[in-house]
């Protein structure tokens, strides 16, 4: 992963797909987010490492969650030593959303590591997709997995929960 394109043409094109740049135009990829804000969400979601409490694992978890209204919703992680109740970033920041009357989403930027140090990608839980699945679109909710503003991927919600239940699915 190359660092990302700043000229004039790199600030028309939409964030990271799988690793790779994808044009503005290429409109299967959501309502298409800029890089610009694929870059401020990852800011926003290693800021919200500074609130994550992981006595147990040391593994820090942060998440921007970007509403339709263009609102960010920020989210970390947190333990309990029971563990069952323990509640990922991911949903830390849905539920701060749905709690405030949103309910329609965008994107989420995703980032994580132990000791709040980002090593590798770090992708959402089974839970945490199935709650994306709940709220969002899975053909056009943006889900960015970063280590830097400058190093992340681009996965549509489809991608990453192949065949997800959804409340649509209850009327069938």
């Amino acid at each position: 992963m190359g660092e990302h394109n700043n000229t004039k043409e790199g600030n028309e094109l939409a964030c990271r797909h799988e690793g790779q740049l994808v044009p503005a135009d290429k409109k299967e990829i959501a309502g298409v987010i800029n890089a610009d804000t694929c870059k401020m969400l990852i800011r926003e979601a290693i800021d919200s490492l500074n609130y994550s409490y992981t006595p147990y694992s040391g593994f820090k978890v942060g998440a921007a969650l970007l509403s339709k209204s263009l609102k960010v919703y920020k989210g970390c992680n947190i333990e309990n030593a029971s563990f069952t109740p323990t509640n990922c970033a991911e949903r830390t920041a849905f539920f701060k959303a749905v709690s405030e009357g949103e309910k329609e989403f965008m994107a989420i930027a995703i980032v994580g590591g132990k000791n709040g140090v980002l090593t590798d990608y770090c992708s959402p839980c089974g839970v945490c997709r199935q709650v994306m699945m709940e709220f969002c679109n899975p053909k056009n909710f943006l889900i960015i997995l970063a280590k830097s503003e400058h190093d992340y991927w681009l996965y549509t919600l489809e991608e990453l929960l192949p065949l997800g239940f959804g409340p649509s699915d209850l009327e069938k």
